[in-house]
């Protein structure tokens, strides 16, 4: 049975027939489905319509996008997933860079992107979504004067100003303020934030981090809350109330 009818996904490929395969196997899975085969196109969709997500490929004709990339999360939250080229880590490493929640390799079954549109989405949804109990406080975890309010997905600065944060970057951050002084491996951040399984290696998780000490450290090259285990992962070291 469905779980997601009202999702809308934009489809941003040059390749005609990979638009209409995923396009008809999307709608075929009970999402609304709209297509772009570049850049302009992308932004006019973007214009009319409420986009949930967007699944966009890295080679794209004049602007590519790794470019379209930075451009949606400059001003945007919405997730992207991007295909790349199946040897082309550096992009994938870019991508997450620029902010891309997920990445997939060409070529790859329709399954494959499907499960990772749900993960995606189902992230978004635990965070955005949540809404407290009549007369429940909603959660806020605070540390080194920062303040994670999980229930509106806000991160606020010892300053008081509001902190803007990726979904990639909100996940990560989650999983590590709700276990502080703990040593993560990689593979248990990618079980937390990524929800799905680990592979043997993934820079995804240390591109997110070195992302996320630049949002949230003094001195992001002498990193203080997130330091790394030799041997080990990583760890978050402040103390975390909640309230």
């Amino acid at each position: 049975m469905p779980t997601e009818p009202s999702s809308h996904v934009l489809i941003v490929d040059d390749d005609r027939e990979i638009r209409d395969l995923l396009s008809r196997f999307l709608v075929k899975h009970n999402y609304r489905v709209s297509t772009a085969a570049d850049g302009r196109e992308m932004r006019r969709v973007m214009n009319d319509a409420r986009i949930d997500l967007i699944v966009l490929d890295v080679m794209l004709p004049g602007e590519t996008g790794l470019t379209l990339c930075g451009q949606v999360r400059a001003s945007s939250k919405v997730p992207i997933v991007m295909l790349t080229a199946v040897a082309e880590d550096t992009d994938r490493i870019i991508g997450l860079e620029l902010g891309a929640d997920d990445y997939l390799a060409k070529p790859f079954n329709p399954r494959e992107l499907l499960a990772r549109i749900r993960a995606v989405l189902r992230r978004v949804e635990e965070r955005d979504g949540v809404a407290p109990a009549d007369g429940e406080v909603p959660p806020v975890l605070n540390f080194a004067g920062w303040k994670l309010d999980l229930a509106r997905r806000i991160l606020t600065n010892p300053d008081g100003q509001p902190v803007e944060l990726s979904t990639g970057e909100y996940d990560l951050l989650v999983a590590f303020a709700e276990r502080p002084q703990r040593v993560l491996s990689r593979d248990r951040l990618l079980d937390l934030a990524k929800g799905r399984a680990a592979v043997a290696f993934d820079r995804s998780i240390d591109v997110q981090v070195g992302r996320l000490r630049r949002k949230i450290e003094a001195d992001p090259a002498v990193p203080q809350l997130i330091t790394t285990v030799r041997g080990g992962g990583y760890m978050f070291t402040p103390s975390v109330t909640r309230g």
